[in-house]
């Protein structure tokens, strides 16, 4: 077990080395490659603007958060949110916690003050078992929290940007999160390896009278 353990470690580590989002990410002084992902989707969306409100939702390590802090500007404000300890990001208003805890909530709240969010962005992911079926159904039930989050906060022109597994859940995942905003689009970034399961959803627009502010998304 321990040698396979290796092997996969040694794998991963050349993986890293040959990657060219690694390479640059570090040239940059970007946390994680991820951060192109975060780049394409801005550069066929126009996600950011200047003096923006932002709160990344699974923010650790941190790319996005740097990336979002750089987009908006000293006028700006971005909140970065994890359960995980992460070094402070210059620029970035930190909160360690779960969204979906109350208690965090109202530390959100407390932070935001009079500013309503325009963009919410989501790269969070469960803690995947390797059995897709059940990493599917854990990423749904993360991404609905995650939208509903975001319906809840986002202004009128709002958008929410996150991270789906591709599967036999991602229509029915869809067709919840269309129930909550006008506009919906599917995006595979570059960066976002050929192998992965993974696309993004880029939404537009809160529908306030979709669903009544104590309804809960199943």
């Amino acid at each position: 077990m321990t040698s396979k353990r290796a092997a996969r470690s040694r794998a991963w580590t050349a993986r890293q080395e040959k990657d060219p989002y690694v390479r640059e990410a570090r040239a940059r002084a970007y946390r994680s490659r991820a951060v192109f992902k975060l780049e394409q989707l801005d550069n066929k969306d126009s996600l950011f603007r200047r003096g923006m409100v932002v709160v990344d939702l699974g923010a650790a390590p941190g790319s996005w958060s740097q990336y979002a802090v750089q987009k908006v500007g000293p006028a700006g404000f971005v909140v970065a949110l994890d359960r995980l300890d992460f070094p402070p990001i210059t620029g970035a208003f930190q909160i360690k916690g779960d969204f979906t805890d109350a208690d965090i909530r109202q530390r959100l709240d407390d932070a935001l003050g009079a500013r309503q969010p325009d963009l919410v962005i989501s790269d969070l992911a469960p803690n995947l078992t390797g059995v897709r079926s059940v990493d599917q159904a854990a990423m749904e039930n993360l991404v609905l929290a995650a939208s509903r989050f975001a319906w809840s906060c986002l202004g009128p022109k709002g958008i929410f940007v996150a991270k789906i597994f591709e599967g036999s859940h991602a229509m029915g995942l869809r067709n919840e999160i269309n129930r909550l905003f006008r506009d919906c689009h599917v995006r595979k970034p570059r960066a976002s390896r050929s192998n992965s399961a993974e696309i993004y959803l880029v939404t537009r627009g809160p529908i306030r009278q979709a669903i009544s502010p104590g309804a809960r998304v199943k």
